[in-house]
C-alpha cells in the first residue's frame, strides 16, 4: 500500500492480525461513517423505486405470473456473494474491494479486470440513471413535453450527474446523511402503494384488472421456458445490484473489518421484503394484461410505477398528491443513485491508482474534504461523456447499453465469489462456519453468476431479435447488440489493461498486493 500524496501522515503500522490493509491508510476520512449509514448507501444504492420502475414490467413481459419468485430466486446470489464481500472484507477492508481481492487470490491481472468490471459496470448504469432522473424531473412539475425531448432529459441528467459528483467530492458524510433521508421517503412510499393497491384488490371494488395472490406466483417451474427463466434472472439480479457501494467505502467506516460486510447482507435482506412485497402487490393490482396499466404492457415496460401510482392513488385531492409524490420518489431514487454510483467507482480507481495499477493522479485526496479528487471528478466526466455518446447514437443503444450491464455485474460479483474461495482455502476445515461462509456460499454464488453470465450472453442476449439493436460481427454474424455492448466493455478493459501494462507495469511486476492464502494462524 502507498499513502496518498500531499504531505499526508505516513500509513499506521501494518495490522498485527492478519488484516492486510489499514482503513484509512490512503488518505481517506476514517470513521465517517456507522451502521446505520452504511446500510443507507448500499440500500440506496439499488435505487429499489427506480430499479422496480424500470425492471418490473421487463420481468413481467418474460416470465408472466411467476415475476414474484423470480425477484425472491434472485436474492440468493446476491446473499451468497454478500457472503464473500464481508468474509473478504474482515482480512482485506481496501475500498478497491473485487480489485484487490481478486489480486491477492488470482493474481493482479484478474484483479485489475475485476476493478475494471465494476468501474464498467458502473459508468454504464449512470446514463440511464441520469435519463431517468431528467425524465422524472419534469414530469414532476408537468413539463411532459419537455419529458419527451431527448435534448432537453439529456441536458437535465448531465446536469444531474454534475450535482451528485458535486456532492460526493464534497465529503462522504454529507453524501450518506443526504442517502439517508432520500432513502426513508422511498421506503415509506413503496410500502404506501404496495399496501394501498393490496386493500383495493380485496375491498369491495377491486379494480377490473386485479387478480388475487395465488401460490403459483412462487412456483418458478410454471415459467414458460429455461430461457424467459434466465433472462428472468439477470433482469432481477440488476435490482439488486448495488449494495456492494456499503463494503466500497469501508475505509471511511468505523470498525472498517466488520461494519460494511454487515451491511451488505443486511442490505440484500431488507432489499428482498421490499421487492417482494412491492412485486406480489403490483401485480395483484395491475395484472400482467398487455393494455392499459398491466404489467406486461410493453409500452410501460420501462417505468410501471407512474402508471400504476395514478391508479392505486387516485388522480385527485390526496390522491394526486401521492402519485406526485411517488414521480418525486422515483426521481429521488435515481438521483440517490447516481450519487452512491460514483462513491464506488471512485475508490474503486482510487485504490487501483494507490496500487499503481493506474496513473498516480487517480490517488490524491482533496486535503480538507479528505475524498478522492481525480476519481470522483471523473468519473462524473466520464459518465456524462458516455451518456452524451450514447443518446447521440440512438435510444435503442442507449436502452441496450442498460441491459447489458447485468453482465458486468455477474462477472465482477462472480469472481469475488471465487476469490473469496481460493483465498480462504487453508482454513475451509478450520470449522463449520469457515466451510459455509468462506467456501459453500461463495463458491455458490460464484457458480450461479458464471452461468447466468454464460447462459445470457452467448444464448440470450447474443439472439438479434433480443433488444432494441443487432450488429453483424465478422465470423460470428448478427448477434444481439445487449451482448456486443456487454462483452465489448469487458474487452475494452483488456486492451486497457495492456495499456496500462505497457506505460506502467510496477503493478503487474511487482504488485504490492502479493498472491496469497489466508493464513490459518490469523484468518478472521
Amino acid at each position: 500500500m502507498h499513502g496518498p500524496p500531499g504531505g499526508h501522515p505516513p500509513p499506521p503500522p501494518a495490522a498485527p492480525t492478519g488484516v492486510s490493509s489499514r482503513a484509512g491508510e490512503k488518505g481517506l476520512k476514517t470513521g465517517a461513517l456507522g451502521l446505520v449509514s452504511s446500510v443507507a448507501i448500499g440500500l440506496a444504492s439499488t435505487a429499489p423505486a427506480y430499479s422496480l420502475a424500470a425492471t418490473l414490467g421487463i420481468i413481467v413481459v418474460g416470465v408472466g405470473l411467476q415475476a414474484p419468485i423470480i425477484t425472491v430466486l434472485a436474492f440468493i446470489p446476491m446473499l451468497l456473494i454478500a457472503f464473500a464481500y464481508k468474509e473478504l472484507n474482515a482480512s482485506d477492508p481496501d475500498c478497491g474491494t473485487t480489485f484487490t481481492w481478486g489480486a491477492r487470490a488470482f493474481g493482479p491481472r484478474t484483479g485489475w479486470l475485476g476493478g475494471w468490471g465494476i468501474v464498467a459496470a458502473d459508468v454504464i448504469v449512470m446514463a440511464n440513471l441520469a435519463q431517468i432522473a431528467g425524465v422524472y424531473g419534469f414530469r414532476l412539475f408537468g413539463f411532459n413535453g419537455l419529458a419527451e425531448s431527448t435534448a432537453w432529459t439529456t441536458a437535465a441528467g448531465v446536469l444531474w450527474i454534475v450535482v451528485m459528483t458535486a456532492i460526493c467530492y464534497i465529503g462522504i458524510e454529507i453524501s450518506a446523511a443526504l442517502q439517508r433521508w432520500l432513502l426513508c421517503v422511498e421506503v415509506v412510499m413503496l410500502v404506501l402503494l404496495s399496501v394501498t393497491a393490496l386493500v383495493k384488490v380485496y375491498g369491495d371494488s377491486p379494480p377490473d384488472t386485479a387478480i388475487q395472490i395465488s401460490a403459483s406466483w412462487f412456483n418458478p417451474f410454471e415459467v414458460s421456458s429455461a430461457t424467459a427463466f434466465t433472462a428472468g434472472i439477470l433482469a432481477a439480479v440488476f435490482i439488486y445490484w448495488g449494495w456492494d457501494t456499503a463494503v466500497s467505502v469501508n475505509e471511511e467506516t468505523a470498525d472498517a473489518a466488520r461494519t460494511p460486510g454487515r451491511a451488505a447482507v443486511i442490505s440484500t435482506v431488507l432489499l428482498l421484503l421490499i421487492y417482494a412485497l412491492v412485486a406480489t402487490s403490483a401485480q395483484a393490482f395491475a395484472g400482467i394484461g398487455t393494455e392499459g396499466i398491466g404489467l406486461g404492457n410493453e409500452e410501460n415496460s420501462g417505468d410501471v410505477l407512474s402508471a400504476l401510482g395514478g391508479a392505486v392513488f387516485g388522480s385527485t385531492g390526496l390522491g394526486w398528491f401521492l402519485t406526485k409524490l411517488l414521480i418525486l420518489m422515483v426521481l429521488t431514487s435515481s438521483a440517490a443513485s447516481t450519487q452512491t454510483t460514483i462513491l464506488p467507482t471512485a475508490r474503486t480507481t482510487f485504490s487501483m491508482a494507490a496500487h499503481k495499477a493506474i496513473p498516480a493522479r487517480f490517488a490524491r485526496v482533496h486535503p480538507r474534504h479528505l475524498t478522492p479528487t481525480w476519481s470522483t471528478i471523473g468519473m462524473g466526466v466520464a459518465s456524462i461523456a458516455f451518456y452524451v455518446l450514447l443518446t447521440a447514437i440512438s435510444g435503442n443503444v442507449l436502452a441496450d447499453s442498460i441491459a447489458s450491464v447485468g453482465l458486468a455485474i455477474a462477472f465482477y460479483y462472480g469472481l469475488t465469489g471465487f476469490a473469496c474461495v481460493w483465498y480462504y482455502r487453508r482454513v475451509l476445515t478450520r470449522s463449520v462456519r469457515d466451510l459455509v461462509l468462506k467456501g459453500v456460499a461463495p463458491l455458490a454464488g460464484g457458480l450461479m453468476l458464471l452461468y447466468f453470465f454464460c447462459y445470457g450472453a452467448f444464448d440470450v442476449y447474443a439472439d438479434p431479435d433480443y433488444g432494441a439493436t443487432s450488429i453483424d460481427l465478422p465470423v460470428v454474424g448478427e448477434t444481439g447488440g445487449v451482448t456486443v455492448i456487454g462483452i465489448g466493455a469487458l474487452v475494452i478493459g483488456v486492451l486497457l489493461m495492456i495499456v496500462q501494462r505497457v506505460v506502467q507495469g510496477s503493478w503487474f511486476t511487482h504488485p504490492d498486493v502479493p498472491v496469497s492464502a489466508a493464513d490459518p494462524a490469523d484468518a478472521p
